[in-house]
């Protein structure tokens, strides 16, 4: 027992990193995940006393044990059977596809990378490029919903802005669960986007077993009272119109709800801008009637660069207002015990479309496109009284300054010009003048969306946007 082992020195640092590894993973990071895991815990109750919807425990559970929870579900599971068969391949094969997707799926929220980083770059980003107009009922909607119910923003998509606008508005509600497509599916972006507590979604998948997968996912959340965020469009708007609502996400819910269980509360929200940041890409997919929007990175890179040195210069007025407004909410109970999706997803964008706020570039837009003559500011602030008359009413105030700057900031980007008799069509400018009308038209008389090739009496011509920013 005493005698003495010779070995060779690299063996004997071997044994030594061995042991060090075994002491660190049987004894040091269990006692390192403990402490921050009471810390955070700790922090969370904090946070929990000042929001108006705490965090829910599903919310906060570990990421590897939601992923085992989601693949052992009864329904993955009759799905990965059912797609062994029909694929002919092992169980066991179908088993790790299933995870895989479960996976790609479950976030791993982070609650201190939600509020000590998302929502503030949320808030400071939101106040750098726009004017943020909130509805005059928001916060007394949210605060008038049932604690226990599940609650569910429901939102047109006009900007990946909209993200940001909700999420910063939300903060002092509670933590936002979005539906994120593939295209945020980049390194390092879909880390800090899993960490923001979001999930992914394949808009294009059609396997019975990925949607086995993301549907129980969705619904094991909406069980847990977990607040979340839905795009039913399905994409940005092309030409500004609200379109109908794609059923697929909202279907999961309302077949994974029980009647006399928690209840689901959906909140319609309307977003609308004076100027969307991605409008001549969404405009130029539109005129070749696809969805591909050609952005370069190293066209946005240079644009945000340009935007943050003059703001620091003092030379950065901002891109006019962005205003969001909640309707009333909508409870999934009150549609009894089977509840239509069909007449749900029409009630749901028909609140959307009611509560859209009238700003001051789509109503100048929409005037102007149907004018026959030029108009001038004041001709342009009697007609916008009269819209802002509309159930709804405009979000901003001042008519006269509101006028102003929306007719500035349209000539400014070649959209409108003035002539004799005050502001008319530029040459190329129906296009971007349309998209911004759309947005309203439905809110006023006469209220079919515009054409983009709409002429006026100056000569406008039919054009293409262009594919630039």
């Amino acid at each position: 027992m005493t005698s003495t082992v010779h070995m060779p020195l690299w063996l004997l640092l071997l044994l030594l990193a061995f042991a060090a590894v075994t002491f660190a993973s049987h004894f040091l990071f269990p006692s390192v995940r403990w402490f921050f895991r009471r810390r955070l815990e700790r922090a969370v109750a904090r946070l929990n006393t000042r929001l108006t919807r705490p965090i829910e425990p599903f919310k906060l559970a570990r990421r590897h044990d939601m992923i085992q929870r989601l693949v052992y579900d009864p329904d993955v599971t009759q799905a990965i059977v059912d797609y062994a068969a029909k694929h002919k391949v092992r169980e066991d094969v179908a088993f790790e596809k299933a995870r895989s997707y479960a996976r790609e799926i479950v976030p791993s929220f982070s609650a201190f990378a939600y509020f000590s980083f998302g929502t503030r770059v949320a808030k400071w980003l939101a106040n750098l490029l726009y004017d943020v107009r909130t509805g005059p009922h928001n916060a007394e909607i949210i605060e008038g919903i049932d604690k226990d119910a599940t609650l569910i923003f429901i939102m047109n998509h006009r900007s990946n802005m909209d993200y940001v606008l909700v999420t910063m508005l939300a903060a002092q509600s509670s933590a936002l669960s979005y539906a994120v497509g593939e295209w945020a599916r980049v390194w390092p972006l879909s880390r800090l986007i899993k960490a923001m507590g979001a999930y992914f979604i394949r808009r294009r998948s059609r396997g019975g077993l990925y949607r086995a997968v993301l549907a129980r996912y969705v619904q094991m959340a909406t069980t847990g009272g977990v607040t979340q965020a839905i795009f039913p469009e399905g994409g940005l708007t092309v030409d500004g119109i609200v379109k109908p609502a794609k059923l697929g996400l909202l279907s999961y819910v309302v077949e994974g709800w029980k009647p006399g269980g928690r209840d689901v509360v959906f909140v319609p929200v309307a977003i609308n801008y004076d100027r969307v940041l991605e409008d001549r890409v969404l405009i130029a997919a539109g005129a070749r009637g696809d969805r591909r929007f050609h952005a370069r990175a190293s066209v946005i890179m240079r644009s945000a660069v340009r935007i943050v040195w003059r703001r620091l210069r003092g030379r950065f007025a901002g891109f006019g207002d962005a205003a969001v407004a909640f309707a009333q909410p909508v409870r999934l109970s009150d549609y009894g015990d089977a509840p239509s999706l069909g007449d749900l997803g029409r009630d749901l964008m028909g609140r959307i479309e009611d509560a859209m706020p009238l700003l001051y570039v789509p109503m100048v837009a929409r005037l102007i496109l149907r004018s026959g003559t030029p108009l001038d500011e004041a001709a342009l602030g009697r007609a916008a009284a009269d819209m802002a008359q509309s159930e709804r009413g405009s979000v901003v105030a001042d008519p006269a300054a509101g006028i102003a700057r929306a007719c500035a900031a349209l000539a400014k980007r070649g959209a409108i010009l003035q002539a004799a008799g005050g502001w008319q069509i530029a040459p190329d400018g129906a296009a971007l003048l349309t998209f911004y009308a759309n947005s309203i038209a439905h809110l006023l008389p006469g209220g079919a969306p515009e054409d983009a090739g709409t002429q006026n009496a100056a000569g406008a011509q039919e054009i293409s946007a262009p594919a630039g920013s």
